[in-house]
């Protein structure tokens, strides 16, 4: 096949040669067989794919690193986040991966990043297994045709070796494994973990480090469409809720993780949802329930009956951090064109472990500016290398690990959007409540759905707020479907001393948190912090 021919030769002039064999955009079934017949996943009951990338479960940030060059360097916020690493172990590494492929079998996605076409990244994935490139083909945008596909020019080239392993002596890093992007040369390199993620997250950090120089504020954000076409984003880290409340019934699914946002509206970066689904409830997320008994989902480190290969939601063995890659349109609500117009709500969620933070908040303008700056939040068990439970962090922008460019570069292009469209911004809190984690309760998702049903149907704008002496916030006394003490969190805990204690230990966090901001923000967002105890 000429395409095929042509693919060929552009490997072999990117250093990639002497494939075994090359499978270049595959279909779901023949990734499918491929995957089964290598013994890289089993088929599940129903349909779905499972895949076990034990020991590596998670992102491994520690392990993520950027070339520091000339093309980039002066853009890039360099530190814990950003953690550079020489041209001369990028190209130690490259050389490792090119002389590790030849005589394999190699799987090829070509596609793209954005739904919005004046923006999107073409984009090729090269994997060493067929059911990583099955979730390259769900996350991200495929080709259409055979013309598409001989006419793709890739802007940035992913090659994944899981099975490669970097050496700390040698390579400049930290252990075997290794993810790094050279923004230069447009390459990212992926190697020592098995973790799907960490190729749809190496393509985020590229579309969050582009993006936002063409003036387009890039966001880690679900997003939803009602029926009167009012959109809605929900910021947060993963484990907060995006995916599942983003995921309702009412309202089409824009997306699930990362969006941009232009002079026209959002559009999503991807063609798929990448969900949490230890102890997924059918009865509390029913559309996530069903994509996991779907044949093209990837269920990865999901427990199977041994005999009826029926998986086990509930089991979290091998990981809390079980997931499901599907395409969104295996979301019957789903929103076809990947965009929507500008948001009238935003909401900031935050899994509080210290179970102080009001269940929702409106927030002012500057207030918004703060917490998107703060981006408090719990890394939730699981979702990183070394977390077994929830740990209370600051994470800016909700979103710190894919944040190429200094936070105050998407700040300002939130206040500019908040602004310019007068979008209304909410502080949700779906973490717990009675207590601390270990002793207060996850707040009830059906409370959760119905205070964001209020703040979306403008019912909850108008109710009398108190105002909580602790972070300032305004908290609604009443809200259609919630137990109204729920809404105030220190009547949910039985020492209501120990309830002062923890708010303002938390208070004071997110002040010596901001102090590296401080300098840089005006006087009233520096004003929007909570009290000082």
């Amino acid at each position: 096949m000429q395409g095929t021919d042509q693919l060929r030769n552009q490997l072999e002039d990117a250093g990639i040669k002497n494939l075994r064999k090359l499978n270049w955009n595959l279909s779901a079934p023949d990734l499918y067989t491929h995957a089964i017949k290598r013994d890289e996943a089993k088929l599940a009951d129903n349909g779905p794919l499972v895949a076990i990338t034990a020991p590596h479960t998670g992102r491994s940030p520690n392990d993520k690193f950027t070339v520091r060059e000339p093309s980039s360097e002066k853009q890039i916020w360099w530190g814990k986040v950003n953690v550079e690493i020489s041209e001369e172990n990028f190209e130690r590494l490259h050389k490792k991966i090119l002389d590790y492929l030849p005589g394999r079998d190699v799987y090829v996605f070509d596609g793209n990043a954005g739904t919005d076409e004046r923006y999107r990244l073409p984009i090729r994935v090269v994997t060493e297994n067929a059911w990583q490139n099955l979730f390259a083909r769900n996350m991200f945008l495929p080709l259409k045709g055979q013309a598409e596909m001989e006419n793709h020019k890739p802007e940035f080239t992913v090659l994944h070796a899981p099975n490669l392993q970097a050496d700390p002596n040698t390579d400049g890093t930290v252990s075997g494994t290794f993810v790094v992007i050279h923004f230069g040369k447009k390459l990212v390199l992926i190697g020592g973990t098995s973790y799907a993620g960490e190729i749809k997250k190496s393509i985020f950090t590229i579309m969050n480090y582009l993006l936002p120089q063409k003036g387009i504020f890039s966001m880690h954000c679900s997003a939803n469409i009602g029926v009167n076409e009012d959109v809605a984003l929900f910021f947060g880290l993963s484990g907060t809720g995006k995916t599942t409340l983003s995921a309702d019934p009412s309202r089409r699914l824009i997306g699930d993780d990362e969006h941009g946002w232009s002079d026209d509206g959002v559009f999503n970066f991807e063609g798929g949802c990448y969900a949490k689904v230890i102890r997924l409830s059918e009865e509390a997320e029913p559309d996530i329930y069903k994509t996991t008994s779907m044949f093209g989902t990837i269920l990865e480190n999901v427990i199977l009956d041994p005999v009826t290969r029926v998986p086990d939601l509930d089991d979290a063995e091998i990981t809390e951090n079980t997931r499901a890659s599907y395409p969104i349109s295996f979301i019957e609500n789903h929103e076809p064109s990947g965009k929507g117009g500008h948001p009238k709500n935003i909401f900031m969620l935050t899994a509080d472990a210290f179970g102080v933070m009001p269940p929702i908040s409106k927030l002012t303008p500057e207030q918004a500016m703060y917490y998107f700056l703060s981006g408090y939040t719990a890394k939730v068990a699981g979702t990183e290398k070394g977390v077994t439970e929830p740990k209370a962090v600051f994470s800016v922008c909700f979103g710190a690990p894919f944040m190429a460019l200094h936070p105050s570069v998407y700040a300002d292009l939130l206040g500019k959007k908040m602004q310019e469209h007068k979008a209304n911004c909410w502080l949700l809190n779906t973490g717990w409540v009675g207590g601390p984690y270990g002793v207060g309760s996850r707040i009830q998702i059906k409370y959760t759905r119905a205070m964001i049903k209020a703040a979306l149907e403008g019912s909850l704008a108008q109710v009398e707020t108190i105002q909580d002496p602790f972070f300032g916030l305004h908290i609604p006394t009443s809200c259609e479907g919630v137990s109204p003490e729920v809404l105030n969190p220190r009547t949910t805990w039985t020492d209501k001393n120990a309830y002062d204690e923890k708010a303002k230990d938390l208070a004071n966090r997110f002040h010596t948190n901001f102090e590296q901001f401080a300098g840089g923000v005006s006087e009233a967002i520096r004003q929007a912090a909570p009290n000082k105890f």
